[in-house]
């Protein structure tokens, strides 16, 4: 039978209760298309990585391949929320926040949603292998990082940790697949707009590698994650308990909002650092400090007893993302142009 109430997590006017044909929400739910705040958090590192290495060779981010990352991150998304949702079908049936999902409340089967995972990993496929060697190569060993998280919560109090290293690992990609795309790695050392044209030294263009940049800002991402994921863990903290899922929330308890500004504390300095060291304009650095006092004003909200603001603040982060992608666009491009 199909559901026609929208999920707990979703909001209530989600455009799929609303428009969507009946047949066809199960699968749209299954894919959390009627939750797009996932979308943004796993397409916007990529943005960022693109902008990153397209400011290298002196262009504006290629919107084909911003649109590319965009279609790519719906679909892996929803890929992997369904594989999720069929590793934890005994789990979310406990959970009230997650029994009205499309497999624990037996809309859709197990062997329905394997054929959706594939489908949507196929497709997905044919958009990487548009991408360049080394982007290939990185979405191919992201599957390991994807395939595991679900385990995450049964072994470890951070599974949040590990959905930073899997929801950035498209900084990296996207910064390999900007670099192929403008041909930054045809030349041994690159000169760059946003440092008046001055070279760096080759160990941050060197052709071929994913340079000191793009892995700073990976490491920021998964810091960033690790904020926002423990804002959204805070929604279960009882059901949590109560079936013996592990998270940085039930972790940390009362010392979450200290915490979880600490994590975006790491994330801000590691973004300011990589600002300095490929001499970022000031348009960079006025920009992230509005994604410093977005991260700030999160962690300053939050609270361990009130769930419904923790899916508002976590939902707010699509819009810190953007920031963050602007403030690196503007700060290598604006003055250039």
């Amino acid at each position: 039978m199909t559901s026609t109430a929208p999920l707990p997590d979703a909001a209530p006017a989600n455009w799929v209760d609303r428009h969507a044909p009946a047949p066809l929400r199960p699968w749209l739910k299954l894919g959390r298309f009627d939750r797009p705040a996932g979308i943004w958090l796993l397409m916007l590192p990529g943005w960022q990585g693109v902008a990153l290495a397209s400011a290298s060779g002196h262009r504006w981010p290629d919107p084909w391949l911003l649109g590319a990352i965009f279609i790519g991150a719906a679909l892996m998304r929803a890929a992997g929320c369904a594989y999720n949702d069929i590793v934890d079908r005994d789990y979310d049936a406990q959970v009230a926040r997650t029994a009205a999902r499309p497999i624990p409340s037996g809309q859709i089967t197990v062997k329905q949603a394997w054929v959706f995972v594939v489908a949507c990993c196929l497709i997905s496929l044919g958009v990487l292998l548009t991408l360049g060697v080394l982007a290939v190569w990185l979405g191919v060993a992201s599957l390991a990082l994807v395939a595991a998280y679900p385990f995450m919560k049964r072994i470890t109090w951070w599974p949040q940790a590990w959905l930073g290293l899997t929801f950035n690992w498209g900084a990296l990609l996207g910064f390999a697949a900007a670099s192929a795309a403008i041909g930054v790695y045809e030349h041994a050392q690159v000169r760059l707009p946003f440092a008046h044209h001055a070279a760096l030294p080759v160990w941050l263009t060197h052709p071929g590698w994913l340079t000191p940049p793009a892995l700073i800002l990976y490491a920021s991402g998964l810091f960033w994650t690790l904020g926002y994921d423990t804002i959204y863990a805070i929604q279960d903290l009882e059901d949590d308990a109560l079936a013996g899922v592990k998270s940085s929330a039930r972790r940390l308890g009362r010392r979450a909002p200290a915490a979880i500004l600490v994590f975006y504390t790491i994330s801000l300095i590691l973004l300011a650092a990589d600002g300095a060291l490929v001499r970022m304009q000031f348009p960079f650095f006025g920009f992230l400090a509005a994604y410093a006092a977005h991260l700030l004003w999160q962690a300053m909200r939050v609270r361990t007893d009130d769930p419904a603001l923790a899916l508002k603040l976590f939902r707010s982060n699509g819009a810190a993302g953007l920031i963050l992608f602007i403030a690196i666009v503007a700060g290598t491009n604006l003055w250039t142009m």
